[in-house]
């Protein structure tokens, strides 16, 4: 990339010195360099290669799981980062099992199907009952206990295909809490339509989370064209019944691990930089999307800052979570440290979004911090990077660091492929591209080194609820 098209115009300098926090000429330059390097150099594709093809996937809990705690200090180390250690996570450890669902009438045939996360198994001998079918999770709620008791419930509603997270979180919640909402009604198992925008017969699994005050059943996802071939049989107006028999189970806690790397600043080391992204992923693909290409992007970050032969300012602290797709076990641990090592967050990123471009800068900063959020989308603009707003949450992991008031920024990515793959066997490293990972991972490298090296205090937010 040309270097004059990464200048940083002395306009936004002027402001984010009158707003509190300063990045001086020379730390804009450098960043600058940083970030015109690892555009056209990066090895972030390197990262995500290595552990999708050495390790593969990586579920809590699994011999999977251990193997990437061992890859990811095997390889920080490698790349000159010489404080790594682990803190201990206990973990839960649930196994798929096998899985087998058919329409039994009134036209027979196979389903492809897969476990939501964390089910439970259906009785040795499987269960059989009629489909009632539901749009949403919505109508199931308005539903009577006659309608449902007895049966296996159907919920249809499509993952809307959008380039933010909105699709999703229109959809997700039928996977989240439809077995307890269904449950509680008298069903014997729930079916959802996959919350994901593939027209493969592949079938995305994500966790449930089942209330305690509803019986447990089992759940499970269609494929995309196999919810609308159920669909199809529906709305023929005769009684579907469908059979399912799954062996889904919880095995005892297991010890996994955060895996924590520092690069040790020097008159502002108290203060720490966290950026994070979760290390275990589901066992359909091997993680490529879903968390490889954070992972990836987050080593290397780490690694072109140790580059450089010289302590930033702050603290920079790699953390590599432990077991989020499944009860965010490693963010929970990392909330228990001292608090007086809490406290010393100054700033938090998450990278779990994929391999997409970046597309915007969101903040969650004082009145203090915004300028230097706007300087550093002014430097990033080139790369397609604009301005968003100062409500910015924070990724799953980091979202406990956000509920004792420490800023947050977040690089959105375009998300628009990103269920297509997610949470499902495709989810490999054919979908990463490697050039836009090494933009994305710029992009993340030179906000980095700015928030490491800003003169002046980003402050704190108000604190959160839990």
């Amino acid at each position: 990339m040309p270097a004059h098209l990464l200048a940083v115009p002395l306009l936004v300098l002027v402001s984010l010195t009158a707003r509190g926090l300063e990045s001086p000429p020379t730390d804009l330059e450098e960043a600058r360099r940083l970030l015109e390097r690892a555009t056209t150099e990066g090895t972030a594709y390197d990262h995500v290669a290595s552990l999708t093809t050495e390790v593969g996937p990586r579920p809590a809990g699994s011999a999977g799981d251990k193997a990437a705690v061992a890859w990811a200090e095997r390889r920080l180390r490698s790349l000159g980062i010489k404080e790594v250690r682990l803190q201990p996570v206990q973990v839960p450890h649930w196994v798929r099992g096998t899985i087998e669902t058919r329409v039994t009438s009134p036209f027979p045939q196979p389903l492809v199907a897969a476990a939501l996360g964390g089910s439970i198994g259906t009785p040795e001998e499987g269960v059989e009952a009629e489909v009632v079918a539901f749009p949403t999770l919505e109508a199931l709620r308005e539903a009577s206990r006659d309608q449902v008791e007895g049966r296996i419930v159907y919920i249809g509603q499509r993952a809307r295909r959008d380039a933010t997270w909105a699709g999703y979180g229109e959809a997700v919640a039928k996977r989240v809490a439809g077995p307890s909402v269904a449950s509680g009604l008298g069903a014997r198992a729930l079916l959802i339509r996959s919350v994901g925008t593939s027209r493969s017969r592949l079938p995305h699994t994500g966790t449930l989370s089942y209330s305690v005050n509803a019986p447990k059943i089992p759940a499970a996802a269609l494929a995309n064209p196999d919810a609308d071939l159920l669909e199809r049989m529906l709305a023929s107006g005769q009684a579907v019944t469908v059979f399912l028999k799954m062996t889904s189970r919880d095995l005892p806690y297991e010890t996994s691990a955060n895996v924590i790397a520092e690069l040790p600043g020097s008159d502002l080391a108290e203060e720490i930089v966290l950026i994070g992204a979760h290390l275990d992923s589901w066992d359909l693909g091997t993680g490529a999307i879903d968390d490889g290409a954070g992972v990836a992007i987050v080593m290397e970050v780490a690694a072109r800052l140790a580059a450089l032969g010289r302590p930033l300012r702050r603290t920079l602290r790699v953390v590599l979570f432990a077991s989020e797709e499944y009860t965010l076990a490693g963010a929970t641990a990392y909330s228990r440290l001292p608090a007086d090592e809490l406290d010393r967050h100054v700033l938090a990123m998450e990278a779990d979004a994929g391999a997409g471009a970046a597309v915007r800068l969101q903040s969650l900063l004082p009145e203090a911090g915004l300028g230097f959020a706007d300087t550093v989308a002014e430097l990033l603009r080139p790369l397609g990077i604009e301005r968003g707003g100062n409500a910015a949450g924070g990724g799953p992991d980091i979202r406990p660091l956000v509920a004792r008031g420490i800023p947050v920024l977040t690089l959105e990515q375009d998300v628009s492929a990103y269920l297509d793959a997610h949470h499902s066997p495709d989810d490999n490293l054919d979908k990463v591209d490697r050039v836009t990972l090494e933009r994305v991972t710029a992009a993340y490298l030179a906000t980095v080194y700015l928030a490491l090296q800003a003169e002046g205090e980003f402050g704190r937010m108000p604190e959160r609820g839990p």
